[in-house]
């Protein structure tokens, strides 16, 4: 049997002393409350319940264990009413992961407006590239980019990202503007490990063709790439719209901007579907919303 029903069940009949009022009250035959007292009495090896056929009293036994037990099922009650909130009502400290290019004034506006809509939930935000375990580091939330959604995880598709292969004016001086694809082999690269360490970046969409620039510097820290970039050190690829102030401020130049350059998805990541807590919810609901990605990835 359940112990812990049974234990609430004994509870609720030491205190109203009537086994068919507490019956009806749980949605439990007579017969079966009965069966929970029994149940209890026999765990404990102790008569816990004096009842006859008028009258439901408890023992010197049944009222030290009720002392002791009313307590631990008053706190699990609690805890059981707040997991229950906190299942509705978006709350509590969201634990996240994420890439360091998302340490920026616009994703910076996201995350005060999901907090201007969502009062009682706290960030707790780990910037880095780094692969995480999320059960053992207790993450509710990984935010990745990616060219395909990685199997065997859960994961949610929040948005496209297009990207750019730039390069500082100075450096285009020296090394030349490059007009076609084949102008950019075994040119100087600056490779995010994630997606491109070995400098092969597919150009013009599925049947496109592969160009493989020569990596000078590899690293799963975007900006470190991109200040190297705008240093003139040699190509980056960025998304568009990190590389966008950059170019129109003359500190970067777009590469063959007419080229169909890779799309990558950000993706949510989280450990499981079932249960899912109102602050994860209601967050990956707002990136994937009008007011998320999409109103800075343009």
């Amino acid at each position: 049997m359940d112990t812990l029903l049974s234990l609430r069940v004994f509870a609720e009949v030491a205190e109203h002393k009537n086994f068919s009022a507490v019956a009806e009250r749980l949605g439990l035959s007579p017969a079966m409350t009965s069966k929970h007292v029994k149940h209890v009495e026999a765990r404990v090896g102790a008569r816990l319940l004096n009842r006859n056929s008028r009258n439901v009293s408890l023992t010197e036994a049944g009222a030290q264990y009720l002392q002791t037990i009313r307590p631990l099922l008053d706190e699990l009650a609690k805890a059981e009413a707040q997991l229950i909130s906190n299942s509705l009502s978006p709350r509590g400290t969201l634990r996240m992961s994420m890439p360091v290019w998302m340490s920026n004034p616009a994703f910076a506006r996201l995350l005060t407006a999901y907090h201007q809509q969502n009062p009682h939930v706290t960030f707790d935000v780990d910037l880095s590239g780094r692969k995480i375990s999320m059960v053992e580091e207790g993450v509710d939330l990984a935010l990745r980019v990616a060219f395909k959604l990685d199997e065997g995880l859960i994961a949610r598709k929040l948005a496209d990202v297009t990207f750019q292969l730039v390069a500082a004016p100075a450096f285009l001086d020296n090394f030349g503007r490059p007009k076609t694809t084949g102008d950019l082999n075994n040119a100087p690269m600056l490779a995010y490990d994630q997606v491109a360490a070995d400098g092969r970046i597919k150009f013009g969409g599925e049947d496109g063709v592969d160009v493989k620039l020569r990596p000078i510097l590899v690293s799963a820290n975007e900006s470190i790439l991109h200040q190297a970039a705008v240093a003139g050190m040699g190509f980056a690829m960025l998304p568009n719209w990190a590389a966008q102030n950059d170019i129109e401020d003359g500190r970067l130049e777009a590469v063959l901007p007419m080229i169909a350059w890779p799309k990558l998805h950000i993706q949510a990541i989280y450990a499981d579907r079932s249960y899912l807590p109102a602050k994860v919810r209601s967050f990956l609901d707002f990136l994937a919303g009008p007011d998320g990605f999409s109103s800075i990835l343009k």
